[in-house]
């Protein structure tokens, strides 16, 4: 699971209030450190932006989470936003997957490594 944590680029309090999400976030999400992708909005909107691209970068290293500007009108980035999230979401599960397999292993009398399989019938006590 993920999240894509998004504040508006004409809107100076949305990026204050971002800190406060964060922190909900990790307090209600399912780890200690949950995948997010900080994501300005209305990038289009050069004329009436108050947030600097710098301000929120300087946000993002601060919450060590990467950083994206987006617009949803003309859809600028909004794909690349989801793909870096689901990148992030991707190398947690293989991280996970990896852990997994590792706690599985056992040295063997040799000093070999032996792999349980995880679909092992051995510990079965039908015959099926």
């Amino acid at each position: 699971m993920g999240f894509l944590l998004v504040f508006d680029l004409t809107n100076e309090k949305s990026l204050l209030s971002c800190r406060e999400w964060m922190n909900l976030l990790c307090q209600h999400a399912y780890c200690e450190r949950p995948d997010v992708i900080l994501v300005g909005n209305k990038a289009d909107k050069t004329e009436e932006r108050v947030i600097s691209t710098s301000d929120a970068q300087r946000l993002a290293q601060e919450l060590q989470v990467p950083y994206i500007e987006t617009s949803a009108l003309s859809g600028k980035n909004v794909s690349a936003a989801i793909d870096m999230l689901l990148d992030l979401v991707m190398k947690r599960i293989e991280e996970s997957v990896t852990k997994t397999r590792v706690h599985k292993a056992t040295k063997n009398s040799n000093g070999g490594i032996h792999l349980e399989n995880a679909n092992s019938t051995k510990n079965k006590s039908c015959a099926c």
